[in-house]
């Protein structure tokens, strides 16, 4: 009975992906016709619009007052043509000074921001600490029947993680409100504005998240309850799915304002609301900014987990603390890198799509204005990168056989430099007149080639190619291959390599040789070369391991201290990398609420300069951290507590000679 249990509850874990699947099935659409909608709404818009005119038909005959049509600033049908939507809102509002507050210690848009800022980093880590521990507890059931002592442990990491983000979850829902209430008072025009439009779902934002809030707290506070029985421990772990996906579903809601923001779509020119809500949400960044997210998130919070892990690392007293938390840095550290990998390729899906929204701010992002925060942020993304790579390096130390990989290292990181300085180089320089004249223009004459996306395609795949390389060899590094086709399957991953770099570098030499629209195609081919070493060589990689021997235990305990800090590093950059971006999208919009249909007429409706910006992002970086740290003193006050009441000793029990020296 119980097996056929446990394979009732196999894929339930699996739900989460499934379900985020769903969730993108209208990308493919998207991709396929541009700005047309896909063909299930276009097919309703039809038939409505037949009912419709019946119905004014009706009306006209019975002396009523016609409805009225308009076009949809974004969405078009199969001839091109803009959808037609019923006015079912007001025009936007004509904003004035009486439709702005501000207060005397800082600018209204600082405050938005920073409150803004905030509630999303705290949103980030609580939506990715229940994927850790629904990954982690799945794993923990899994190795149960095979290794007890490490499904235990896995089992207590995840419930130590949900005991932190339970506490980061209540910290969240106040920084909520603490936004609600300075959108309201600052921007009460706008934000009545934004009120209207999506009406229709605020009340489903509501009862998402009341049933998140209710999922939580069974999942937590049923942890040693549902883990007594094998049958309930599945239930449990099926519990986590769900709570992900109505995570999930949250998070996109909540973007949904975002991207309307930027990417308007279900209104018309005039900003009057055309009946579809799911034309207002569904815009055309919706998908790839939600999937950006999820990948961001789970970086986000893997190098929290991991840096709070360090810490205690760097802090433990005794041998068994060190390797646990040791491990736990492990754990945290392989799961940010499963994210970090395929992040960029979601930064270049979102570029694609505003891109095709508005050529024109995708230049003013790429070779406009915001081009230098770009670098900025090629530095950032360069930083993480040789964190993660420094992180596997220093842990291979630890590891019995990995000697044999160490020799590489050093080439790995050459080559991580090389890439990364061709991955920051600017097409044009900031110069003085005179320099100007002596160069003979803005661009260099040869480092301004290494500026343009042929050459940046190339460099950062090079360098996620080059980090999944080190992670395979760190996965292999305390195997002995027992196989008989182990040099045949060295071969294949070391072709497949090869093979994927002379590709990328192929296409980024022969991208020169093209005009720029062909040029941004070839990037699909060098992502692909890519992802076949990702999931190809991963694949064989592991399928190599059966019946493999160990090289010994790994010491876990033993992390280098430069490794450590490696961690600290990767966290921090992320965070002040996720201020800069989240910037850059929102200050893209330049004087507008709604790009093209809502006017920002406040004072402070200017684009900050990078120094200016680069201020507010760390003091937005060194707030949230702080934040941080009380909230793990908190969650660590019960476990403090517990501690102490099992070392208590009852008054008039002897104590022993070694406890009383």
């Amino acid at each position: 009975m119980l097996g056929n249990h446990r394979k009732q509850f196999w894929g339930l874990p699996w739900m989460f992906v499934f379900a985020i699947s769903v969730l993108l099935i209208p990308s493919l659409t998207d991709t396929a016709y541009g700005k047309e909608a896909f063909a299930e709404s276009v097919f309703a818009e039809e038939a409505f619009a037949k009912e419709v005119s019946a119905q004014e038909a009706e009306a006209a005959a019975e002396g009523e007052p016609e409805v009225e049509w308009s076009n949809d600033v974004f969405y078009k049908d199969w001839e091109g043509n803009p959808l037609k939507g019923i006015v079912s809102g007001y025009p936007a509002p004509e904003l004035e000074d009486s439709d702005y507050n501000t207060y005397s210690f800082a600018p209204s848009r600082i405050i938005i921001w920073i409150a803004n800022q905030q509630h999303l980093y705290f949103g980030s880590f609580v939506l990715a600490v229940p994927i850790f521990c629904m990954v982690i507890e799945f794993i923990g059931i899994r190795t149960r029947d095979s290794d007890p002592v490490l499904a235990s442990k896995y089992d207590k990491l995840a419930h130590d993680l949900m005991k932190i983000s339970l506490t980061a979850y209540s910290w969240t829902a106040i920084l909520g409100g603490i936004l609600l209430f300075t959108f309201i008072t600052l921007f009460p025009g706008f934000f009545k504005y934004m009120a209207g439009i999506f009406r229709p779902v605020m009340h489903v934002y509501a009862l998402m998240f009341l049933a998140e809030s209710g999922v939580l707290y069974v999942y937590y506070y049923g942890w040693d309850r549902m883990s007594q029985d094998p049958f309930m421990k599945w239930v449990h772990c099926s519990l986590s799915v769900l709570l992900n996906l109505i995570g999930t579903v949250l998070m996109y809601l909540a973007n949904s304002w975002a991207t309307f923001m930027q990417a308007p779509g279900g209104i018309d020119e005039q900003g009057r609301f055309l009946g579809n809500i799911w034309h207002v949400i569904h815009s055309t960044l919706w998908n790839p900014v939600g999937v950006h997210r999820i990948l961001g998130n789970i970086v986000f919070g893997g190098g929290i987990v991991g840096a709070y892990a360090a810490y205690h690392y760097l802090s433990a007293k005794t041998e068994e603390e060190k390797a646990h938390y040791d491990w736990v840095c492990y754990v945290a550290m392989f799961i940010a890198i499963f994210g970090l990998i395929p992040l960029p390729f979601a930064g270049y899906w979102l570029m694609k799509e505003v891109y095709a929204f508005r050529q024109q701010m995708g230049i003013t992002l790429m070779g406009g204005i915001m081009a230098w925060l770009f670098i900025i942020q090629a530095v950032m993304i360069g930083l993480l990168f040789f964190g993660a790579n420094s992180y596997l390096h220093n842990s291979m130390s630890r590891v019995a056989g990995a000697h044999r990989y160490m020799k590489y290292c050093k080439f790995m990181v050459l080559l991580l430099i090389v890439a990364f300085t061709m991955w920051m180089t600017p097409h044009t320089i900031v110069m003085t007149p005179a320099e100007l004249k002596a160069m003979g223009g803005a661009q260099h004459p040869i480092v301004g080639h290494f500026g343009v996306m042929s050459a940046k395609n190339t460099a950062v795949n090079l360098m996620i190619t080059c980090t999944i390389l080190c992670f395979l060899l760190y996965q292999k590094a305390n195997k002995k291959i027992t196989v008989p086709w182990q040099t045949l399957g060295n071969c294949c991953i070391a072709a497949i390599f090869f093979w994927a770099a002379v590709n990328i570098i192929f296409l980024g030499v022969y991208g020169y040789f093209l005009p720029a629209n062909q040029r941004v195609g070839l990037s699909v081919p060098q992502v692909s070369s890519t992802l076949t070493t990702l999931f190809a060589g991963t694949a064989i990689n592991i399928s190599m391991f059966k019946d493999s021997e160990s090289y010994g235990e790994i010491k876990w305990g033993t992390q280098s201290k430069v490794g450590t800090y490696a961690i600290f590093m990767l966290a921090i950059s992320f965070t002040w990398l996720m201020g800069l971006m989240g910037y850059i999208r929102s200050a893209v919009r330049l004087f507008w609420h709604v790009t093209e249909v809502v006017r920002d007429n406040s004072a402070d409706a200017y684009t900050l300069t990078i120094g200016e910006a680069g201020k507010i992002l760390t003091f937005n970086t060194l707030f949230v951290w702080v934040q941080f740290i009380i909230v793990f003193w908190v969650g660590s006050l019960t476990g403090k507590k517990a501690v102490e009441k099992k070392e208590a000793v009852p008054e008039g029990v002897p104590v022993p000679a070694q406890q009383q020296q």
